[in-house]
């Protein structure tokens, strides 16, 4: 079995580094072939679909139309009311053609510009260190805390172990956004 080049993803351009597919020689119980890559983050519908579906079958819409399956809650997409809505046609395409990502709660999907953001990954503490300080601002500001319970929280945050940050990065402006939870 060869792998072959993954489809592109709008919404999440390196499904590959954040893990949500990895390299498999699963069948896909969508299409039947095996092509070197499985989705491995999470799937919404009355199917047992764990670890069965290949990325081009998320892509082209295929999965969703044979089994009905989301990858992300549609309300989700805005953070249930966290951010702006986007229109349908972008929400459409995060839930039924976008692999989303493993977290310790419900995804949510950061919108900004009347569109939804780039998943960038999950970060903990270095990580967000190592980027400008705006990243680190927006998930601060999400969380809600003073200064105090930040600097708390964010000395426990670990991409591994919550609370972990989900980052994004705005298609338009580059702002960034995003949130935190634990499990």
């Amino acid at each position: 079995m060869v792998a072959v080049a993954l489809p592109e993803f709008r919404y999440h351009p390196d499904p590959l580094r954040t893990g949500s597919i990895t390299p498999s020689s699963v069948e896909c119980r969508a299409c039947k072939k095996s092509r070197g890559w499985i989705y491995v983050g999470p799937t919404y519908c009355e199917d047992e679909l764990d670890e069965q579906l290949c990325p081009w079958c998320i892509a082209d819409g295929s999965a969703h139309l044979l089994f009905g399956v989301e990858f992300v809650d549609p309300p989700g997409v805005g953070g249930y009311g966290d951010w702006p809505s986007p229109p349908k046609a972008v929400v459409e395409e995060i839930c039924f053609r976008t692999p989303s990502f493993n977290g310790w709660q419900q995804e949510r999907w950061f919108t900004h510009c009347e569109d939804a953001g780039v998943f960038l990954g999950c970060v903990g503490k270095a990580e967000l260190e190592s980027l400008d300080r705006a990243a680190c601002d927006a998930i601060k500001f999400e969380s809600g805390y003073d200064d105090e319970q930040w600097a708390y929280y964010f000395d426990r945050m670990d991409v591994n172990h919550g609370p972990t940050a989900y980052l994004f990065r705005c298609l338009h402006r580059g702002a960034w956004g995003g949130y935190s939870d634990c499990g």
